[in-house]
């Protein structure tokens, strides 16, 4: 009775699995793995059945014997066979994965170089445009000095070129850090080491830069990669951190680049980081933008002992 109950029980479990395996076979586009695997299950239900008619006729049929022999012969061989093709579904799952991975770094890269040349286009339209107009604003007061003697004048007059010239200089930084000329003149050293000479003549933080790509170049897209993220990480220590002292190193291996940035500043709880918008968005960008060029983001930071990054691309 016992053996009659297990078989009935095992005759419903593979049915069930056969109909699930039959209800997929559109899913697998109808591989000759799957339809294998699929009727090895409903022959392997046919011969329970056989198995539990034996039973409840109590003798034993030489000739059911033989079929339920034979049909687990060739359960056996669809299962090999079909261990052996499901290879193929695999490989198709891992080309799909591939290509979608390479779908999405086209499609972040076309967003991230149409963002490049729309700060350059920007840029340009700012220097060119407002530049001008400002230097011809410069010499109409240069020629206005000549001419004005009352010193109450001559103050307001001295005090107005002194507030052109620097939106002359505030519209030159602003030109430059939205498309460096220097990165794409000179390099990826040469623009961060420019970088980092702007803001330590500003007195904030005292930043270490050492490299060995002086007149190195890499391919430009990845190029900028880096120096967004240098940018940003300098931004975010002397914003979020309070750090006194940053060590960048940009290093040229035999066939990758590394840059690694450290601070002593306060750090912070990684887990937090989704929780804090402004320093989560800005870290999130760097990571997005790394794999775009295929390249490597690793974080790490504990309160109170600073923040550690670690950017790693192929060549």
């Amino acid at each position: 009775m016992v053996r009659i109950v297990a078989l009935i029980i095992s005759i419903v479990l593979q049915i069930i699995a056969a109909s699930f395996a039959l209800s997929n076979m559109k899913l697998t586009r109808y591989r000759l793995s799957w339809i294998l695997l699929s009727l090895s299950f409903v022959f392997m239900a046919v011969r329970k059945i056989i198995q539990l008619s034996e039973n409840l006729r109590g003798t034993p049929s030489y000739t059911w014997q033989m079929i339920d022999e034979w049909l687990g012969v060739v359960v056996s061989f669809m299962i090999i066979v079909g261990v052996i093709l499901i290879r193929e579904i695999f490989y198709s799952l891992k080309r799909a994965e591939i290509d979608r991975i390479r779908t999405e770094r086209k499609v972040l890269n076309a967003v991230i170089n149409t963002e490049e040349n729309e700060k350059r286009r920007f840029a340009k339209d700012l220097h060119d445009g407002l530049g001008p107009i400002l230097s011809t604003v410069k010499m109409s007061l240069t020629t206005l000095s000549d001419r004005i003697t009352d010193p109450t004048s001559l103050s307001i007059l001295s005090n107005t070129n002194h507030l052109v010239n620097e939106a002359i200089g505030t519209i030159k930084d602003i030109s430059n850090n939205m498309s460096p000329h220097v990165l794409s003149n000179f390099g990826l050293g040469s623009a961060i080491s420019t970088f980092v000479s702007k803001i330590k003549q500003t007195g904030t933080v005292d930043i270490d830069f050492k490299t060995n790509m002086e007149g190195r170049r890499l391919e430009n897209d990845k190029e900028v990669v880096i120096y967004r993220a240098v940018c940003e990480l300098i931004n975010n220590s002397i914003r979020h951190s309070g750090a006194s002292k940053i060590e960048i190193e940009l290093n040229k291996h035999e066939k990758f680049v590394t840059l690694q940035f450290n601070d002593n500043g306060r750090g912070f709880d990684m887990s937090t980081l989704a929780m804090e918008e402004s320093k989560g968005m800005g870290l999130s960008n760097i990571e997005t933008r790394v794999k775009t060029v295929g390249g490597a983001f690793i974080l790490e930071s504990t309160p109170g002992k600073g923040t550690n990054a670690l950017i790693k691309v192929t060549e």
